[in-house]
């Protein structure tokens, strides 16, 4: 099976070249970190540069392939939007134009639940239920805005399913898990919010089974979006408390009520939009919002549609990224002392 995946230098669209790759799929992976590239050509995988905002590079990308997996996004919780725009709009009309022209099979679009959040708790959230009246960021604006590129290809006969994963984590993770433990270490984490608050994680190869799963859905999935997660919600700051006993940190020390946190959060966000630059603040609302109100979503309609169950629990995924990390990360750190 030929497919290309755009975002194979991410952190999802990597795990899927390499699992493809495996597979014996034809596999051409698409990003633009050249290091990432390189590693997946030293793996046997067929790589190419190019960015999601260059339409022609993105189009002829497509030709000749059975299946494509978008996966590529700019990904982030503070930013410019003409940034985002670019990446995240632009990006999907281009990979949708360029499955249209090559006639493919199918198109996998890895969208995001961010478009539910609320800055409140929100549990077993459905694929159908009202989004908010205003996205929470630019990374979720453009990212609606995306799955409504994606929603006028399929009304136009583009075969295409989209999958909202929510806050994958495994090997290799390079935002969630790593900007925690950065945390942990400077000893300047406190507890959040009430500390009971529940989350929703996916880990990556689950993620990567329910993409497999899109290729091969029947036809009444196109179109249709579904969420992703492992089913099993866990309480966030118990697992924060876990991470940081795996890694020999102090674990959260002290406690600020949400709404403190949150006005804050407001204020370093008002004052570093007055900045020329406009550089991410330390602490935005978003980022207070997700760590203290729960979220779980509602992944019935991926479980019937689909046949998806998650294979790798939470337990034994957080064991599978802790050994990566003590291997991979901190070994790597002292060689290079």
């Amino acid at each position: 099976m030929k497919t290309l995946i755009t975002g194979a230098t991410g952190f999802l669209g990597g795990a899927l070249a390499r699992r493809l790759h495996g597979m014996g799929w034809d596999v051409t992976a698409l990003g633009r970190n050249p290091r990432a590239l390189a590693a997946l050509n030293a793996e046997g995988i067929r790589t190419l540069q190019a960015d999601l905002a260059d339409e022609a590079a993105i189009r002829a990308a497509c030709q000749g392939q059975e299946i494509v997996f978008h996966s590529g996004a700019l990904s982030a919780p503070w930013g410019r939007g003409e940034g985002f725009y670019r990446a995240n709009v632009l990006g999907t009309r281009h990979v949708v134009r360029g499955c249209q022209d090559a006639n493919v099979q199918r198109l996998l679009h890895v969208s995001t639940p961010s478009i539910y959040f609320r800055y409140e708790p929100r549990l077993n959230v459905r694929e159908t239920d009202p989004l908010p009246a205003k996205p929470v960021n630019e990374y979720a604006r453009t990212k609606l805005l995306a799955e409504a590129e994606v929603d006028r290809a399929h009304a136009d006969g583009l075969p295409v399913v989209t999958i909202r994963p929510r806050a994958i984590f495994g090997p290799g993770d390079t935002t969630i898990l790593p900007r925690l433990i950065q945390r942990l270490a400077s000893g300047r984490l406190p507890v959040i919010g009430d500390g009971k608050n529940i989350a929703d994680l996916s880990y990556v190869e689950n993620v990567v089974d329910a993409l497999l799963l899109c290729a091969e859905s029947p036809k009444s999935t196109l179109g249709k979006k579904y969420n992703i997660t492992n089913g099993q919600p866990v309480v966030l700051w118990d697992m924060v408390r876990k991470v940081a006993a795996a890694l020999g940190y102090p674990p959260p020390r002290g406690h600020i009520p949400y709404r403190i946190a949150d006005a804050f959060a407001g204020l370093l966000e008002m004052t570093h939009r007055l900045l020329p630059s406009q550089p991410e603040p330390p602490l935005t609302r978003y980022t207070v919002g997700v760590i203290a109100n729960s979220t779980t979503l509602d992944i019935s309609a991926a479980r019937r549609d689909l046949g998806y169950h998650p294979r790798i629990s939470v337990e034994e995924g957080f064991e599978k990224f802790i050994d990566w990390w003590k291997v991979d990360v901190i070994a790597r750190r002292v060689e290079t002392r």
